[in-house]
């Protein structure tokens, strides 16, 4: 795991941003030592890269927070998506080089300003803006979210990691066992209370995120055991084809 300095000396990110960014729920580390220092696992670290990926394409924190919160963020996609917005940002770029270079050459007749028309990227910027963070859930769960106190959030998080550990203490049984399915309806019932709407089709794309998704999958292992986050999903699987 990194320190908070090392990825400072790596990334040039000041320490004062990193210490932000935890304050704010947008990158948290994955342990802090007896000393108060925090350390920064894989899992963190590419969540680190994402974030940076999408701070380089100019998105604002708000907008990348709700991103990576939405439930159906798909790590795969995104990067496909920020490949698109880098390359148009590339071109763009070099499009105002090569304008710079005329204009050097030839002199300061050339108005051609259009050159400086980046509508194509500020399109697509924004449609990724409205796929990943603009849903009804992440609406939902911002308007829940909205009046109530870091030791509020954090007992809700310590209930809903609860219901994995009792999921992980039922991985001897069949997923298709009653106490299983009863624990699976508990645990969407849990999520339209304290987050939003889960819905059959919410769940079932959840169930897929805890397994394909590192930083869930380990989260929810170390709630219920090795095999949890795959045990869960394949027991949600279960019920929403019921």
């Amino acid at each position: 795991m990194l320190t908070v300095k090392e990825i400072s000396e790596i990334t040039g990110i000041s320490r004062r941003t990193l210490h932000y960014y935890d304050s704010i729920d947008l990158l948290k580390p994955t342990k802090v030592t007896e000393k108060g220092y925090r350390l920064y696992d894989k899992v963190a670290l590419n969540r680190l890269r994402t974030i940076l990926m999408y701070r380089e394409l100019r998105f604002s924190l708000k907008d990348i927070k709700r991103i990576l919160d939405n439930p159906n963020f798909d790590s795969n996609k995104a990067l496909v998506e920020q490949i698109k917005l880098l390359e148009l940002q590339k071109r763009h770029i070099e499009e105002i080089i090569s304008l710079a270079h005329q204009i050097q050459i030839e002199g300061g007749g050339n108005m051609d300003l259009k050159v400086f028309n980046n509508e194509e990227f500020n399109n697509y910027a924004d449609e990724v803006k409205e796929r990943w963070g603009n849903t009804n859930q992440c609406k939902e769960y911002e308007q829940k979210n909205k009046n109530r106190s870091k030791q509020e959030l954090e007992n809700i998080q310590d209930k809903f990691m609860s219901i994995f550990a009792e999921l992980g203490a039922l991985k001897h049984l069949l997923v298709e066992d009653e106490k299983v399915q009863e624990k699976i309806k508990a645990l969407q019932k849990f999520i339209t209370d304290n987050y939003y709407n889960c819905t059959n089709e919410t769940l079932n794309g959840l169930g897929q995120m805890y397994v394909n998704d590192e930083r869930f999958k380990k989260n929810i292992d170390k709630a219920g055991g090795d095999g949890t986050a795959k045990f869960v999903s394949q027991a949600i699987s279960v019920y929403c084809s019921k």
